[in-house]
């Protein structure tokens, strides 16, 4: 992941009708997404549980933005000009302005269905929903809103500063217009754009998730160490990463959830969590945001768990 995509300043009017973007959560992915569509000339309002939550993800913005003006991909202007377009909005309120609104947040159902029926109370009724949910039905979720026709799923990949992919999933109500508008703003960050059908997982997760379960069949059945494994992946399959690794840079917690969508949606048992990734999660070992996955980083070099 050598090459940052930079998004064009001057594309954003392909998405004219937008301005004002609301992103629902100051995470590794809502603060990724803030970032390229700030860069990109859009006004961001982010919003979290706290204020703490955005100060953090300002700091790793800028940060992130350092590595593209040392690589000479954006200037320092374009980076003081993208941060001063991150403001931060304390409640669903202060995204009532908003023309188009992304949740971000944590990839759990229950978590999305209580922030969507709470948030379209304060937006206006233009306003777009999308939602970067990497597995859970965009049909569903599109249901609890007052407004289904103008939802969409968004899927970014993470980071998101560095992958060029988006995919875009249609419910079953969304209109043509809205698809249209989603998909000129994605294109307008300097993203390229694969359409689902609104199926569990998509495109990405439908294929990826079960090679990283299976990974971890591998290594609880004993055919393979952690180290044994990574490498075997990344020598004899050219990956730039191994399963185990990609795993815990993921975390391990969305890995079994998006598994679970997939054995609950499609009831098929090739899609059943592994009972070692189960493990992993209930001890808290989620991978590198808790220092502990199939590797431990607690140290200088990450060190195999197992």
């Amino acid at each position: 992941m050598d090459t940052l995509v930079v998004p064009d300043r001057d594309k954003a009017s392909a998405a004219s009708s937008i301005r004002r973007v609301g992103i629902i959560g100051a995470g590794q992915m809502g603060n990724g997404i803030a970032h390229v569509a700030a860069l990109a000339n859009y006004e961001i309002l982010i919003n979290d549980l706290s204020p703490d939550a955005f100060d953090k993800a300002m700091v790793t913005i800028a940060k992130n933005m350092d590595r593209q003006v040392g690589k000479g991909l954006i200037t320092e202007d374009d980076k003081k000009a993208a941060l001063a377009l991150i403001k931060f909005a304390s409640d669903f309120d202060g995204l009532g302005e908003c023309d188009l609104v992304i949740e971000a947040a944590v990839e759990d159902e229950g978590v999305k269905r209580k922030i969507f029926a709470e948030l379209v109370k304060s937006l206006k009724p233009t306003a777009l929903i999308a939602t970067n949910t990497s597995s859970i039905s965009v049909t569903r979720l599109a249901a609890i809103t007052d407004r289904p026709e103008r939802f969409m799923g968004m899927h970014f990949m993470n980071p998101v500063p560095l992958m060029e992919l988006v995919e875009l999933i249609r419910g079953i109500a969304t209109d043509d217009e809205t698809f249209e508008i989603c998909r000129d703003f994605v294109h307008s960050l300097g993203k390229t754009t694969a359409v689902s059908e609104d199926f569990p997982a998509f495109i990405v997760n439908r294929i990826l998730l079960p090679m990283i379960n299976e990974a971890v069949y591998t290594l609880y059945e004993g055919v393979g160490t952690v180290d044994s494994i990574d490498k075997a992946m990344k020598l004899g399959a050219n990956h730039p990463m191994g399963p185990l690794e990609l795993a815990d840079f993921i975390g391990l917690d969305t890995c079994l959830s998006v598994m679970q969508v997939l054995y609950e949606g499609l009831a098929d048992t090739k899609y059943r969590p592994c009972p070692l990734l189960v493990k992993y999660v209930e001890a808290g070992w989620l991978g590198r945001k808790t220092q502990r996955g199939f590797y431990d980083y607690r140290g200088e070099t990450p060190v195999p768990t197992r």
